[in-house]
């Protein structure tokens, strides 16, 4: 049979045991001191007593009066139990040189030899010394009785062992008494200590505290979340790895022990991270991330405080934006196969009607104006993600009554785009800004695009027949790539140009204005710049410079994939 394993004593019972053992000890040790120093004391203090009385009783004229008698015990022998009764001492013995006794306690043993050292005495000494005699064990003083310098007789005053004892064990016992109620109040307090120590630890023993750090560290370090803890004063108290890299904190930088606002955070993520109450899945921007924040009070322990958690939104809403493109070019490719329909149906209903002629000029007029943009495009721009897009974009304007035009002196060579230059920020730049001046310029008067509030006056049309169009100039040299928007909307008032990249910052709504949020950010992130300003048709132009560094493996790749063609 198997027995049981037995869970080891928590840590707060571990330290009972000990405190409680060590104030014992304590305790004890104290005791025996006092105790030991105490029966000193008493017989320090039984020796000066009998020492005071026998050298009073030796210098007493009365005595050497006495002594001078025929019987010197009939006067002494009163004076003597006088004496001892009044000092409370066991006896006092007045004896000649010849150590006859005249003074006894015990009148019986007047006469006889007394019991023990007088030698000291007889040479003119005075000494204590612990002997037994008819009395027991005692502590006695032994001097010379002197007359006219000469020894005439000896005095012994004495206390026995046994009265030193009892005096001992009186204050052994008032020693007990305060030794127990310091024990008593010490194993109170030590059981106070411990269950304290019992709810902060949850019972938890010595190993298992060490192992729940060592997980604590491991989970800290393993997690992909960003994980923040602030105490009471809003301090950081505690941030992991993946904390560190989404707030954009160097490695090297200290970061507990300092406040929220000292990280120079952008203002509404500091607000949230500020906030007393919880937040839910906010979207926030930092200078180069896209991260959802969460926030939770503490409310147990002693100091309020709030448990942050961070999440990567970067990819996700890149994704997004994306997956919106792939959208908005089925609709578009929807409408267009809807379009085409119905012009092959004109080109037969014309056919059967037996006019030829005209059925070929209008499918060949068709054909030329989907033609002229397509060689447009693919002629200027020759990065093919780019093309695509731009291609793609067009489809979607044309079918919102958008003419999407690209500027004559467009241009970007295959290969001219380093590969340090990520394509999905390319896509989330340039779709970001033509969704927003496609917006801007077909919306109605009364309406408001992503981008900017609309101007009282009203949309300036585009073109010489008054058609909304959105320009685009793509342009890339030796030293940067610049891709310039500029629509025929109602533009952005002054007032709100220093607010448009806010995140949130829209007329359109809830779930709005993350658009151009994400093109500064991804401008920023490559090291670039966007600048707003009025374009020529009255509307918005926003202009975005990307600087390009080494070329030399873009080209390389460029001229790998043109044999690849060939």
């Amino acid at each position: 049979m198997r027995l049981p394993r037995t869970r080891p004593r928590s840590l707060a019972g571990q330290l009972f045991a000990m405190q409680v053992v060590l104030i014992a000890a304590v305790v004890a040790g104290c005791a025996v001191f006092a105790y030991v120093s105490g029966s000193a004391q008493a017989e320090e203090t039984a020796a000066r007593q009998v020492r005071v009385a026998a050298l009073a009783v030796a210098d007493s004229p009365s005595v050497r009066e006495a002594i001078r008698t025929p019987d010197p015990s009939a006067v002494l022998q009163p004076y003597a139990e006088r004496v001892r009764e009044d000092t409370g001492i066991a006896f006092v013995t007045i004896m000649d040189t010849e150590r006859v006794r005249w003074t006894h306690p015990d009148t019986s043993q007047i006469g006889d030899t007394f019991l023990g050292n007088t030698a000291k005495a007889l040479r003119g000494q005075t000494f204590t010394e612990t002997y037994t005699g008819t009395l027991g064990p005692s502590i006695r003083v032994v001097t010379p009785i002197r007359d006219n310098g000469r020894i005439v007789g000896l005095v012994s005053a004495g206390i026995t062992v046994d009265r030193v004892s009892s005096q001992v064990r009186e204050q052994l016992g008032a020693l007990a008494l305060a030794a127990g109620g310091a024990l008593a109040l010490g194993g109170i307090g030590t059981y106070v200590i411990n269950a304290r120590l019992r709810r902060h630890t949850h019972g938890m023993n010595a190993a298992e505290l060490s192992r729940l750090h060592d997980y604590h560290q491991a989970t800290l370090h393993a997690v992909r979340e960003g994980l923040l803890m602030l105490d009471g004063r809003r301090r950081i108290a505690l941030i992991n790895d993946a904390g560190r890299e989404l707030l954009g904190l160097a490695p090297d930088t200290e970061a507990v022990g300092r406040t929220v606002d000292e990280l120079a955070l952008p203002a509404p993520l500091t607000g949230a991270l500020l906030a007393s109450e919880p937040r839910v899945d906010e979207l926030h921007l930092t200078a180069d991330r896209v991260i959802v924040v969460n926030t939770r009070p503490v409310v147990g322990g002693e100091q309020r405080g709030t448990v942050v958690t961070l999440r990567d939104h970067t990819e996700l809403q890149a994704l997004s934006g994306e997956l919106d493109s792939e959208r908005g070019f089925t609709q578009a490719l929807r409408s267009q196969a809807h379009e085409a329909a119905n012009r092959l149906h004109t080109v037969v209903s014309l056919i059967e009607l037996g006019r030829v002629e005209e059925a070929v000029d209008f499918a060949t007029a068709e054909l030329e104006l989907a033609q002229v943009l397509t060689d447009r495009v693919v002629g200027a721009v020759e990065e093919p993600v780019l093309a695509a897009l731009l291609l793609g974009k067009a489809a979607q304007a044309n079918e919102r009554g958008v003419e999407l035009v690209l500027a004559e002196d467009s241009l970007i060579d295959d290969g001219a785009l380093p590969p340090s230059l990520a394509q999905r920020d390319l896509v989330t730049i340039l779709g970001n800004l033509i969704d927003n001046a496609v917006d801007a310029a077909s919306e109605a008067p009364e309406g408001a695009e992503e981008s900017g509030a609309a101007m009282p006056s009203p949309r300036t049309a585009g073109g010489p027949a008054g058609r909304a169009r959105v320009t685009v100039t793509a342009l890339a040299d030796e030293r940067e790539l610049l891709l310039r928007i500029a629509d025929t909307g109602a533009g952005i008032g002054p007032e709100a140009a220093d607010e448009v990249f806010r995140r949130g910052w829209s007329t359109h709504g809830a779930g709005r204005g993350l658009g151009l949020a994400l093109v500064r950010q991804a401008a920023h992130r490559n090291g670039g710049t966007v600048e707003l300003d009025a374009g020529p048709d009255g509307g918005a132009r926003f202009t975005v410079r990307l600087p390009l560094g080494d070329r030399t493996a873009g080209s390389a790749a460029g001229a790998r994939a043109k044999e690849v063609t060939a």
